[in-house]
């Protein structure tokens, strides 16, 4: 047994994949949101409250749990489990017993402290275990939380099918128990590790004091914004791209719609690859470079240079398919290694020992832009001038965002330069 607990990958690396997996299930609302909606009867739109409240209160509680999961990682990763199972099972209750606010404090407010707290609490552990390739260590984590929608939503799907959606929600509770149990059970600190509060306790009050700190907090915001607001219009998106190939023309709204669901669904698969690509590639790049900002450069470059193609090209209105996939897989790309590069960039910022409590206090940026990256892309397709050619509007906010954000970073990087230097 003392063997196997020296083992860095049965320490960190499978434990953070017990524990990651099934919180970000979250990403799995799409598959049974209309089915919470048809079976309480209320509309759509309501029940979407269940999923922004869950990353609002996922980047909130990060925001508070920092110091907790400094201390005691066994503890956060209890409580993370309580709270995600809970909230999970909760919410087949609350559709049972046909109690729509149930479903916002079950599946929004207690899963959500469960997804924020469970979300943190591997990372800092990976950083330790793996010191010379932190970047590759928490990428692979973090990618974890990126599949696990590719690897539940047809088990979802399924179940549904099989023995119907609130049995779904009590099945999968029982299942995402045992997983984050036996990650609870396995997660440990490198040995000799202790943790000493006059060097781990930070004040959040002097992390927010640092101009440093808001660059960051702002270029990791805009990253997550624009990837929602992309990504919450996709679908659509390919919807009138496809509708202009003449092969598509002669057919029903209806036969249309069946037609390209299999290209659409293939599609959203291979973002699902990028996604997980960037999550651990970009991370992995960050091992090797001199500055980790350099990686979130290259994110909005690339960013920018593929919305600026589609604008050039025009190529949502003129059915340019590749163009459209460019910019979807590569948006989809930097979005996922936003999320993994982050905890390398404030380690070179505020150091190892206090990460915990700065990843927390920058993933606030995450529930805000859980509630306005949806909301974004849905104002402006709804009130742009041309609505024949609306979802070609959103590509030009989406540019002067990344703008921002690359400004943001290069600042960050040029004092974090002045700071190196002296």
């Amino acid at each position: 047994m003392a063997r196997f607990t020296k083992n860095r990958w049965a320490s960190a690396i499978i434990p953070a994949l017990l524990i990651h997996i099934p919180i970000g299930t979250v990403y799995c609302w799409s598959v049974f949101k209309q089915l919470i909606a048809d079976q309480l009867h209320a509309s759509p739109a309501s029940v979407e409250w269940g999923f922004s409240l869950a990353i609002f209160f996922l980047g909130m509680s990060a925001a508070f749990a920092g110091p907790m999961v400094e201390k005691n990682i066994k503890k956060s990763a209890l409580i993370s489990m309580v709270c995600f199972v809970v909230g999970f099972a909760g919410t087949g209750v609350s559709i049972a017993l046909g109690f729509l606010p149930g479903v916002f404090i079950c599946y929004g407010a207690i899963m959500g402290v469960g997804l924020g707290i469970g979300y943190l609490t591997p990372v800092k552990n990976l950083m330790l275990w793996f010191a010379d390739n932190k970047g590759l260590a928490t990428g692979i984590a973090v990618a974890g939380f990126g599949l696990a929608k590719a690897i539940a939503s047809p088990v979802m799907e399924y179940l549904i099918g099989s023995i119907g959606l609130v049995n779904m929600f009590y099945t999968l509770a029982v299942v995402y128990a045992i997983m984050m149990l036996v990650g609870f059970l396995l997660i440990r600190r490198p040995a000799g590790w202790v943790y000493d509060p006059a060097t781990s306790y930070v004040s959040r009050v002097s992390i927010l004091k640092k101009p440093v700190f808001w660059g960051i907090w702002l270029a990791f915001y805009i990253n997550i914004t624009c990837g929602l607001a992309l990504i919450s219009q996709e679908k659509d998106i390919l919807h009138d791209v496809l509708k202009a190939f003449p092969q598509y023309a002669p057919l029903s709204p209806s036969a249309f719609a069946a037609a390209i669901s299999g290209i659409i669904g293939l599609v959203l698969a291979v973002d699902s690859v990028f996604n997980t690509a960037g999550r651990v590639g970009l991370s992995t790049l960050s091992d090797h470079l001199k500055r980790r900002e350099t990686v979130y450069q290259v994110i909005f470059v690339i960013s920018i240079a593929v919305c600026l193609l589609q604008v050039c090209t025009n190529s949502i209105d003129r059915a340019l398919l590749w163009a459209v996939l460019m910019m979807l897989f590569l948006v989809n790309a930097g979005y996922g290694g936003g999320f993994s590069t982050l905890p390398v960039l404030l380690d070179q910022h505020f150091g190892t020992k206090t990460v915990s409590t700065t990843h927390g206090l920058t993933l606030s940026a995450w529930a805000f832009a859980g509630l306005s990256g949806n909301q974004l892309a849905s104002f402006v397709v709804t009130h742009a001038p041309d609505q024949a050619h609306r979802y070609a509007a959103l590509i030009p906010v989406l540019i002067v965002l990344f703008i921002i954000a690359l400004i943001s970073i290069s600042l960050v990087k040029a004092a974090g330069k002045r700071v190196a230097v002296a």
